[in-house]
């Protein structure tokens, strides 16, 4: 085969298999979602995760950093030689006149350092791994609100083309008696015109899910779903048994920026034994080997400073006020958590009363008004006036409780976002 073509048949190939590769994301990632997969996907995705997970990985790498101990420095020092006078580098001159001076210095580190440099960053990587784990907890909760939103926005544009098909029937009915000469021209056009509203609400209802699904799209990874996914589920009322002190306790174990808030007060009190070992001086060890002309000879020295002014003053006293700072910041962060866990009681009861008010009745009775005021109208029995208005409130009716059922799905998701665990399913 001619270079050429072969040439031709490798681009080929390769420009075929980076296609692949691109297309990998999508074409392994389910077509329909449900919020499970949805979460998942997220957390592996998700680009702003991912780049969050990376501060484990350099904390871990500090944990390299901390554990080493100091290199030993080599010197070699050479000195008189003559070579402004030329005359005098000979061999016999160098080997009685000229200095040499090789030596090794050694840091011997005191007080522990390297043991404490180690816990600091041992401690380090525990608050980062579960600043992490908290990351995560905030996206789980953001993919449940834009999937519930799209379930909603799902929910009101099937709804919305319901009630344009029944009231298109309405249309056409009205038309056979237009034909009939049973109603006016007039009447019939007054119900043609109110189909307009019917179109403009499925309009709006196809907008609202389009932005939806981008919202959940972007949230669980952008090239991680095709564009045109589904997703799996539906709005629906659950009852739910839970008390606010088993919540509580529950979320003071499992909340990660809570757990993350205590390991923040271990690392300020290691950051302290680390102020403390510090304080105390290292010594600088030295072996040497000297050749001053012709007498060969080896040397020992130590170096240690003395610390009349500098002793670690500032960094004690620092690391100090910080251990103090801390136990305040998990103290507020304590706080915070049990006042998640009661005001997202508090919505979830609320949600729970307003769907359940909805369901005792109402529902029903929205759905009862609409059909009788139907059959009334194609009997003549009541005014187009009214037929709108049974109309409008039956429509008013649903998507407020959709809306609703929305709200407590969020609700529930609430309670276990403030809980930090799936306490709800």
């Amino acid at each position: 085969m001619p270079l050429r073509q072969f040439m031709s048949v490798l681009l080929l190939t390769l420009s075929i298999a980076v296609s692949q590769v691109a297309e990998a994301p999508c074409a392994q990632a389910p077509s329909a979602l449900t919020l499970e997969e949805a979460q998942q996907l997220a957390l592996e995705h998700n680009q702003l995760m991912r780049a969050q997970r990376l501060n484990t990985d350099q904390a871990k790498a500090n944990e390299i950093t901390a554990a080493l101990k100091p290199n030993p420095v080599f010197t070699s020092t050479n000195e008189d030689f003559p070579i402004f006078s030329p005359g005098d580098l000979t061999v016999e001159n160098i080997e009685t006149n000229q200095e040499f001076l090789a030596s090794v210095t050694y840091l011997f580190e005191r007080g522990g350092k390297r043991q404490k440099r180690i816990a600091v960053a041992e401690d380090t990587t525990d608050v980062t791994t579960k600043t992490v784990i908290e990351a995560e907890r905030q996206l789980r909760f953001q993919v449940a609100q834009a999937f519930i939103s799209t379930l909603l926005a799902k929910s009101n544009l099937q709804f919305s083309k319901e009630a344009l098909e029944n009231f298109s029937k309405v249309v056409d009915i009205n038309k056979s008696r237009l034909s009939a000469g049973d109603i006016s021209e007039a009447d019939y056009l007054k119900v043609a015109l109110q189909k307009l509203q019917f179109e403009q609400d499925v309009a709006a209802a196809n907008i609202f899910l389009i932005r939806s699904k981008q919202t959940l799209r972007q949230i669980v990874g952008f090239d991680t779903i095709p564009e045109d996914f589904d997703i799996h589920g539906e709005l629906k009322h659950n009852k739910y048994s839970v008390t606010q002190d088993d919540l509580e306790r529950q979320a003071l174990l499992a909340r990660p920026d809570f757990q993350a808030a205590q390991s923040a007060v271990k690392l300020a009190n290691s950051t302290v034994e680390l102020a403390y070992g510090n304080r105390t001086r290292d010594i600088s060890g030295e072996w040497e080997y000297k050749r001053n002309g012709a007498v060969n000879g080896v040397g020992f020295g130590l170096s240690i400073e003395i610390p009349i002014h500098n002793r670690n003053q500032g960094e004690i006293a620092r690391s100090k006020v910080a251990v103090r700072q801390a136990l305040e910041t998990a103290e507020a962060t304590r706080f915070g958590v049990l006042t998640d866990v009661r005001s997202a009681l508090a919505g979830f009861n609320t949600s729970d009363q307003v769907v359940s008010v909805f369901e005792s009745g109402y529902l029903d009775q929205s759905t009862r008004s609409r059909e009788i005021s139907n059959y009334a109208y194609l009997q003549g029995g009541v005014t187009l006036l009214d037929l709108l208005d049974a109309e409008r409130s039956y429509r008013t009716t649903q998507l407020s409780y959709r809306q609703a059922l929305a709200a407590f799905m969020i609700s529930v998701e609430q309670i276990n976002f403030a809980v930090g665990r799936q306490v709800m399913q």
